[in-house]
């Protein structure tokens, strides 16, 4: 089973980080393309000779192609080499990438909220995946009180192998945003259905099943290193508080002066 590389990349204020998903064979997915890539939703290899032959960039002086170093050192050298500029523009779902570095451009926008979805922009359904499994809304599964539903949704057989199974088609990358842990505080709120309800209890307990669900690679659940325990997929759990404003009397999310007590 593949890995996923996860960086970190604390900046100043320490709150804001990406992840860089790479398999054994250094494989991710291409949405957004440049001139040494092919065109299509078709992954590409990052530290592919060929491809920085055609970059005119020598791959072997980059010490994060290496296969054969750590990841913590490979990981160090990519972001070492980036300037704070170019590190900013990897932090969006869609990433600019670094074209001095051979690192290309990509989309990071999967959603898995109770199925995979095509509401993000980096998973593509056309006539060969016309569709993925669609469970009912997080809201609803949350009401069983199951927890081993929780996880089996997210793991067994659905969300996570259907995942694995676009990305290996070229229609989706590893990363997906899911679950939700917004706490619901008014059953009036349009997207309320995205909640896990308003019982905090059952939020973290649902999205500790449901990541787990989702990330967890059959006999590797125990590992104590997490460096070196694999991922299927990566989950990114969203809307951790004062997310309730969608568009009230004119005013949006995006504008909103949240002042959380």
């Amino acid at each position: 089973m593949p890995k996923i590389l996860s960086f970190l990349l604390c900046l100043s204020f320490n709150i804001t980080s990406f992840v860089i998903c790479i398999d054994e064979k250094e494989k991710v997915l291409k949405i957004s393309t440049d001139a040494a890539t092919p065109t299509g939703s078709d992954f590409t290899y990052i530290c592919d000779p060929v491809r920085y032959a055609k970059l005119k960039l020598d791959m072997k002086s980059f010490a994060f192609c290496d296969s054969k170093l750590p990841y913590n050192v490979r990981a160090k050298d990519l972001v070492d080499q980036m300037t704070l500029a170019e590190k900013i523009a990897q932090l969006g779902n869609n990433a600019d990438g670094v074209a001095r570095l051979g690192l290309p451009k990509n989309e990071w926008w999967s959603e898995a909220l109770h199925g995979l979805s095509n509401v993000g922009p980096g998973t593509v359904f056309d006539n060969l995946v016309p569709h993925a499994t669609s469970f009912p809304t997080a809201i609803l599964t949350a009401a069983s009180f199951n927890e081993k539903l929780w996880r089996e949704i997210g793991q067994m057989n659905v969300v996570s192998t259907e995942a694995r199974a676009m990305y290996n088609l070229g229609r989706s990358g590893l990363t997906f945003w899911s679950p939700t842990i917004n706490v619901a505080r008014d059953p009036r709120w349009g997207r309320i259905t995205e909640t896990l309800g308003e019982d905090p209890f059952v939020v973290g307990t649902y999205a500790s099943n449901y990541v787990r669900g989702l990330q967890d690679v059959a006999g590797t659940e125990h590992y104590k290193d997490l460096n070196t325990r694999p991922l299927k997929v990566a989950a990114c759990c969203k809307h951790f508080a004062a997310y309730d404003v969608d568009n009230w009397h004119g005013v949006d999310r995006y504008h909103f002066d949240a002042r959380v007590g």
